[in-house]
Protein backbone atom coordinates (compact mmCIF):
# COMPACT_ATOMS: atom_id res chain seq x y z
CA UNK A 1 0.00 0.00 0.00
CA UNK A 2 1.91 3.18 -1.23
CA UNK A 3 -0.76 5.54 -2.14
CA UNK A 4 -1.12 9.09 -1.19
CA UNK A 5 -3.66 8.44 1.59
CA UNK A 6 -2.54 4.74 2.57
CA UNK A 7 -1.07 5.60 5.68
CA UNK A 8 -4.87 7.14 6.94
CA UNK A 9 -6.43 3.98 5.22
CA UNK A 10 -4.46 2.16 7.42
CA UNK A 11 -6.56 3.41 10.23
CA UNK A 12 -9.43 3.80 9.25
CA UNK A 13 -10.04 1.68 5.96
CA UNK A 14 -10.70 1.73 2.53
CA UNK A 15 -14.27 2.02 2.43
CA UNK A 16 -14.05 5.43 5.02
CA UNK A 17 -11.83 6.91 2.44
CA UNK A 18 -14.10 6.44 -0.42
CA UNK A 19 -16.81 8.46 1.98
CA UNK A 20 -14.24 10.74 2.45
CA UNK A 21 -13.30 11.37 -1.22
CA UNK A 22 -16.98 11.89 -2.15
CA UNK A 23 -17.34 14.27 0.97
CA UNK A 24 -17.68 18.52 0.69
CA UNK A 25 -17.02 20.66 3.45
CA UNK A 26 -17.24 24.07 3.85
CA UNK A 27 -14.66 25.78 6.02
CA UNK A 28 -15.91 29.55 6.44
CA UNK A 29 -12.88 31.98 7.64
CA UNK A 30 -9.48 30.89 6.31
CA UNK A 31 -6.92 32.32 8.93
CA UNK A 32 -5.09 31.12 11.76
CA UNK A 33 -7.53 28.31 12.48
CA UNK A 34 -8.95 28.18 9.23
CA UNK A 35 -5.98 27.99 6.83
CA UNK A 36 -5.27 24.61 9.35
CA UNK A 37 -8.73 23.14 8.91
CA UNK A 38 -8.23 23.23 5.17
CA UNK A 39 -4.57 22.10 5.39
CA UNK A 40 -5.48 18.85 7.47
CA UNK A 41 -8.88 18.22 5.43
CA UNK A 42 -6.83 17.82 2.00
CA UNK A 43 -4.12 15.50 3.56
CA UNK A 44 -6.90 13.50 4.99
CA UNK A 45 -8.61 12.73 1.19
CA UNK A 46 -11.62 15.05 1.26
CA UNK A 47 -12.92 14.87 -2.28
CA UNK A 48 -14.15 19.11 -2.26
CA UNK A 49 -13.83 22.04 -0.23
CA UNK A 50 -15.55 25.28 -0.47
CA UNK A 51 -13.61 28.30 1.29
CA UNK A 52 -15.15 31.68 2.07
CA UNK A 53 -13.20 34.43 3.27
CA UNK A 54 -13.22 38.09 1.57
CA UNK A 55 -9.31 39.16 3.18
CA UNK A 56 -6.56 38.83 1.37
CA UNK A 57 -2.70 38.06 2.86
CA UNK A 58 -0.72 40.87 4.70
CA UNK A 59 2.00 40.71 6.37
CA UNK A 60 1.26 40.14 10.16
CA UNK A 61 -0.29 37.12 9.00
CA UNK A 62 3.44 35.57 8.76
CA UNK A 63 3.94 34.56 12.30
CA UNK A 64 0.46 31.89 12.11
CA UNK A 65 -1.38 31.31 8.70
CA UNK A 66 -0.08 27.93 6.90
CA UNK A 67 -1.53 30.27 3.74
CA UNK A 68 0.98 33.42 4.51
CA UNK A 69 4.52 33.24 2.95
CA UNK A 70 5.67 36.47 1.10
CA UNK A 71 5.17 34.78 -2.21
CA UNK A 72 1.19 34.93 -1.26
CA UNK A 73 1.39 38.54 0.20
CA UNK A 74 -1.70 40.37 -1.47
CA UNK A 75 -3.71 36.88 -2.47
CA UNK A 76 -6.80 36.60 -1.58
CA UNK A 77 -6.49 34.22 1.54
CA UNK A 78 -8.77 31.71 -0.39
CA UNK A 79 -6.95 31.64 -3.64
CA UNK A 80 -3.69 31.26 -1.59
CA UNK A 81 -5.54 28.12 -0.03
CA UNK A 82 -6.96 26.93 -3.49
CA UNK A 83 -3.25 26.63 -4.63
CA UNK A 84 -1.68 24.75 -1.94
CA UNK A 85 -4.63 22.49 -1.67
CA UNK A 86 -3.92 21.53 -5.50
CA UNK A 87 -0.60 21.25 -4.54
CA UNK A 88 -1.63 18.74 -1.87
CA UNK A 89 -4.17 17.21 -3.88
CA UNK A 90 -5.22 17.93 -7.38
CA UNK A 91 -8.27 15.77 -6.77
CA UNK A 92 -9.63 17.75 -4.45
CA UNK A 93 -12.37 19.86 -6.01
CA UNK A 94 -12.25 23.79 -4.59
CA UNK A 95 -14.72 26.74 -4.99
CA UNK A 96 -13.60 29.98 -3.46
CA UNK A 97 -15.71 32.68 -2.30
CA UNK A 98 -13.66 35.87 -1.45
CA UNK A 99 -16.32 37.52 -0.17
CA UNK A 100 -17.45 38.85 3.97
CA UNK A 101 -19.89 36.02 5.29
CA UNK A 102 -22.89 37.81 7.06
CA UNK A 103 -26.73 37.11 7.39
CA UNK A 104 -26.74 39.74 4.46
CA UNK A 105 -24.67 37.21 2.12
CA UNK A 106 -25.70 33.92 3.72
CA UNK A 107 -28.62 33.09 1.02
CA UNK A 108 -25.35 33.07 -1.60
CA UNK A 109 -24.66 29.76 0.15
CA UNK A 110 -27.09 26.17 -0.66
CA UNK A 111 -25.57 24.50 2.62
CA UNK A 112 -27.46 21.37 1.68
CA UNK A 113 -24.41 20.81 -0.89
CA UNK A 114 -22.38 20.30 2.07
CA UNK A 115 -21.72 17.41 4.06
CA UNK A 116 -19.62 19.25 6.96
CA UNK A 117 -19.47 22.71 8.00
CA UNK A 118 -16.62 24.88 9.93
CA UNK A 119 -16.86 27.94 11.53
CA UNK A 120 -13.93 29.99 11.47
CA UNK A 121 -14.59 33.28 11.66
CA UNK A 122 -14.74 36.53 13.74
CA UNK A 123 -18.22 38.06 13.97
CA UNK A 124 -20.87 36.61 15.86
CA UNK A 125 -23.67 37.46 13.66
CA UNK A 126 -22.10 35.60 10.72
CA UNK A 127 -21.25 32.58 12.99
CA UNK A 128 -25.01 32.16 14.29
CA UNK A 129 -25.69 32.86 10.22
CA UNK A 130 -23.66 29.59 9.43
CA UNK A 131 -24.74 27.97 12.21
CA UNK A 132 -28.77 28.27 11.60
CA UNK A 133 -28.32 27.34 8.12
CA UNK A 134 -26.52 24.32 8.92
CA UNK A 135 -29.40 23.53 11.30
CA UNK A 136 -31.85 24.09 8.70
CA UNK A 137 -30.41 22.16 6.06
CA UNK A 138 -29.60 19.34 8.80
CA UNK A 139 -25.83 19.71 7.68
CA UNK A 140 -23.31 19.20 11.16
CA UNK A 141 -21.69 22.05 12.34
CA UNK A 142 -18.44 22.69 14.33
CA UNK A 143 -17.15 26.10 15.30
CA UNK A 144 -14.20 27.43 16.81
CA UNK A 145 -14.03 29.83 19.59
CA UNK A 146 -11.25 32.56 20.93
CA UNK A 147 -7.85 32.16 20.38
CA UNK A 148 -6.10 35.35 20.43
CA UNK A 149 -4.08 36.41 23.30
CA UNK A 150 -3.14 32.52 23.78
CA UNK A 151 -0.44 30.96 24.39
CA UNK A 152 -1.20 27.30 25.72
CA UNK A 153 -2.00 25.16 23.11
CA UNK A 154 -2.70 21.99 25.57
CA UNK A 155 -5.68 23.80 26.86
CA UNK A 156 -8.11 23.33 24.36
CA UNK A 157 -11.27 20.90 24.14
CA UNK A 158 -13.85 19.73 22.51
CA UNK A 159 -17.57 20.25 23.79
CA UNK A 160 -21.08 21.27 23.43
CA UNK A 161 -21.46 25.06 23.78
CA UNK A 162 -23.45 24.95 26.91
CA UNK A 163 -20.31 23.41 29.10
CA UNK A 164 -17.97 25.84 28.01
CA UNK A 165 -17.02 27.85 30.68
CA UNK A 166 -13.83 30.89 30.60
CA UNK A 167 -14.31 31.90 26.95
CA UNK A 168 -15.95 35.16 26.08
CA UNK A 169 -15.89 34.22 22.86
CA UNK A 170 -18.01 31.03 23.89
CA UNK A 171 -19.95 33.35 26.86
CA UNK A 172 -21.54 35.47 24.32
CA UNK A 173 -22.57 32.11 22.03
CA UNK A 174 -23.75 30.27 24.88
CA UNK A 175 -26.22 33.53 25.14
CA UNK A 176 -27.24 34.11 21.56
CA UNK A 177 -27.62 30.39 21.15
CA UNK A 178 -30.39 30.27 23.84
CA UNK A 179 -31.89 33.19 22.84
CA UNK A 180 -32.18 31.58 19.43
CA UNK A 181 -33.23 27.92 20.21
CA UNK A 182 -29.93 26.44 19.33
CA UNK A 183 -29.98 23.32 22.15
CA UNK A 184 -26.55 21.96 21.09
CA UNK A 185 -23.21 22.94 19.23
CA UNK A 186 -20.36 21.06 19.05
CA UNK A 187 -17.23 23.86 19.69
CA UNK A 188 -13.32 23.87 20.45
CA UNK A 189 -12.69 25.92 22.79
CA UNK A 190 -9.89 26.90 25.76
CA UNK A 191 -10.75 28.03 29.43
CA UNK A 192 -6.84 29.77 29.06
CA UNK A 193 -7.30 33.61 30.97
CA UNK A 194 -6.37 35.65 28.04
CA UNK A 195 -2.87 37.59 28.37
CA UNK A 196 -3.50 41.38 27.84
CA UNK A 197 -1.20 42.33 24.71
CA UNK A 198 1.58 44.55 25.73
CA UNK A 199 0.64 47.29 22.41
CA UNK A 200 -2.56 47.73 21.08
CA UNK A 201 -2.08 46.49 17.71
CA UNK A 202 -5.38 48.19 16.22
CA UNK A 203 -4.09 50.56 13.92
CA UNK A 204 -2.21 47.86 12.42
CA UNK A 205 -2.84 48.10 9.11
CA UNK A 206 -3.97 44.73 7.03
CA UNK A 207 -3.91 42.78 9.96
CA UNK A 208 -7.64 42.82 10.86
CA UNK A 209 -9.76 39.38 9.64
CA UNK A 210 -7.39 36.56 10.42
CA UNK A 211 -9.96 34.34 11.92
CA UNK A 212 -11.86 33.65 15.02
CA UNK A 213 -8.36 35.25 17.12
CA UNK A 214 -8.91 38.44 15.56
CA UNK A 215 -12.22 40.07 16.41
CA UNK A 216 -13.57 38.21 19.37
CA UNK A 217 -16.77 40.24 20.89
CA UNK A 218 -16.30 43.61 22.88
CA UNK A 219 -12.71 43.70 21.59
CA UNK A 220 -11.42 47.01 19.97
CA UNK A 221 -7.46 46.19 19.72
CA UNK A 222 -6.28 42.83 17.55
CA UNK A 223 -5.31 40.29 19.94
CA UNK A 224 -1.37 38.88 19.69
CA UNK A 225 -1.10 35.39 18.57
CA UNK A 226 1.28 32.68 17.92
CA UNK A 227 2.34 30.29 14.96
CA UNK A 228 1.24 27.07 17.94
CA UNK A 229 -2.22 28.12 19.47
CA UNK A 230 -4.72 29.04 16.54
CA UNK A 231 -2.91 25.89 14.86
CA UNK A 232 -4.13 23.38 16.66
CA UNK A 233 -7.45 24.57 17.62
CA UNK A 234 -7.30 24.32 13.61
CA UNK A 235 -6.09 20.59 13.80
CA UNK A 236 -8.77 19.70 16.27
CA UNK A 237 -11.34 21.05 14.17
CA UNK A 238 -10.46 19.19 11.04
CA UNK A 239 -10.27 15.92 13.35
CA UNK A 240 -13.59 16.40 14.90
CA UNK A 241 -14.72 16.54 11.05
CA UNK A 242 -12.71 13.68 9.83
CA UNK A 243 -13.84 11.34 12.50
CA UNK A 244 -17.30 12.06 12.12
CA UNK A 245 -17.54 11.77 8.85
CA UNK A 246 -15.61 8.62 8.24
CA UNK A 247 -16.05 6.99 11.85
CA UNK A 248 -13.59 7.14 14.20
CA UNK A 249 -11.18 3.63 13.85
CA UNK A 250 -12.30 2.20 17.32
CA UNK A 251 -16.13 2.32 16.15
CA UNK A 252 -15.40 -0.16 13.08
Amino acid sequence: MSGQFSRMELLYGPEAMKRLSSCRVAVFGIGGVGGYVVEALARSGIGALDLIDSDRVCLSNLNRQIIATHRTLGQYKVDAAKERVRDINPACEVRTYPIFFLPETRDLFDFREYDYVVDAIDTVTGKLSIIEKAREAGVPVISSMGAGNKVNPALFEVADIYETSGCPLARVMRHECKKRGIRSLKVVYSREKPLTPLEDGAAEEGAAGSGPEEKAPGRRSIPGSTAFVPSVAGLILAGEVINDLAGRPEAR
